[in-house]
């Protein structure tokens, strides 16, 4: 049986005389309760061709017209496609290096994956699996955006066991025989970012076999970032593959999804806790948490009533975000007025609640990442949110697409 999990994609990018710098604009799901940072993203592009036009920031869900605001999206994505401003590079990867102000450098494989290898449900073996528990409420409203679009925008990023690095890095030593494709720096403090174009793809796809065999334990990848864009790809593929026949499904590019792969043991990548706002916490809703928490590692809540206020979380990682996320989704259960948003940066959540009164920051703890594929192939998957990989910032940009019609 040949190995088809990975696949060379036709990627596309924008036109030279594009203005980069414009052009690529942080993922969807970041700065959600920041306004301030996407109107600072609008006059920055302007009119200029830009990834913002071609995607719906989540901030701005509940405050505009949905159906018009989508509508709008897959016809500014046809018309980059009609004046090619979009263009085809051609079946390739992209070699990524990723400089942020955190890290000096951050490698990554844009690459193509076949959905039909991958599940979001516990239990189930595959060979790409999602690292956090899945909320099937979040896909349809993206599926809404999805299902019309020409084009998909990845910001998923894929992690990946090779402890002797011996892909990327190669890839990486080599990078002088690759074309550059792209250099320039990110707006918003987004850092720089260099891509190469790699055509002769057939020998990296083997040495991701390889490193299957040699791990043997059923895992390829597992989705580090974008793990409700990815099962929202799943959904739309399964939605309409029942209607084609047994040879369209080998071919349709609505089964192949975008993503950027990289090795877990990257010196570039660091895993950062992701914090939890909760708006309109009520007096009751310390005392609770401090209740269902015990342990040694020590960490904080925040609100700009109560300042900051020491909390006692497990040592493990994993269960201080099993404790304090069950916690939470019971409190919002029995409080309707109360909402969570999940914040990156340590920051962020101070400034949030400041602006917010009634609001609580739960500061939590930082994963290590040396156990984390043990962890996914025993069948289990982290609480939602449980890491980010990087600070806010560090998040993957949108640059690179493909026709997924």
């Amino acid at each position: 049986m040949s190995f088809s999990t990975i696949r060379a994609p036709h990627i596309l990018l924008p036109k030279k005389g594009v203005d980069m710098n414009a052009w690529a604009v942080i993922a969807c799901d970041q700065f959600t309760s920041n306004m301030e940072y996407w109107e600072d993203v609008e006059k920055l592009v302007g009119n200029k061709p830009s990834t913002l036009r071609m995607m719906f920031p989540e901030a701005y869900l509940g405050k505009v017209d949905d159906v018009a605001f989508i509508n709008n999206v897959n016809k500014t994505i046809q018309s980059y496609l009609d004046t090619h401003i979009l263009e085809d590079q051609g079946e390739c990867f992209i070699l990524v290096d990723r400089k942020t102000s955190v890290v000096d450098r951050r490698l990554g494989l844009v690459i193509s994956i076949d959905l039909e290898d991958y599940t979001y449900e516990k239990g189930v073996k595959s060979l790409i699996r999602a690292s956090e528990a899945t909320i099937v409420e979040r896909i349809p409203p993206r599926l809404k955006i999805r299902e019309n679009a020409p084009v998909e925008l990845p910001h998923i990023l894929f992690l990946f066991d090779d402890k002797k690095r011996q892909i990327i890095e190669k890839l990486w030593e080599n990078r002088g025989n690759f074309e550059k494709v792209y250099d320039f720096e990110l707006n918003k403090d987004g850092g720089h970012i260099t891509g190469y174009k790699i055509t002769n793809t057939k020998p990296i796809i083997d040495q991701f076999e390889n490193l299957l065999k040699e791990n043997n334990n059923g895992l390829l990848f597992i989705v580090g970032d974008g793990n409700h864009s990815l099962a929202t790809a799943k959904a739309h593929w399964d939605k309409i593959k029942v209607n084609l026949s047994d040879e369209e499904r080998k071919s349709h590019p609505a089964r192949y999804a975008l993503v950027e792969a990289l090795n877990i043991y990257d010196e570039g990548l660091i895993f950062e806790p992701i914090h939890r706002v909760i708006f309109n916490a009520g007096e009751e809703f310390l005392p609770g948490l401090r209740k269902a928490l015990s342990g040694e590692y020590v960490s904080y809540s925040y609100s700009k009533e109560k300042g900051k206020e020491k909390l006692m979380m497990p040592k493990v990682g994993p269960e201080a975000y099993e404790i304090v996320q069950k916690y939470v989704d019971g409190y919002l259960k029995e409080h309707q007025s109360a909402s969570v948003d999940y914040i990156h940066d340590e920051s962020e959540v101070l400034n949030i609640c400041d602006k917010n009164p009634g609001s609580v920051g739960v500061i939590m703890p930082a994963l290590t990442k040396g156990d984390i594929f043990d962890y996914i192939a025993k069948d289990k998957v982290l609480p939602r949110k449980s890491f980010s990989m990087g600070h806010a910032t560090e998040k993957r940009y949108y640059l690179e697409s493909q026709r997924i019609k």
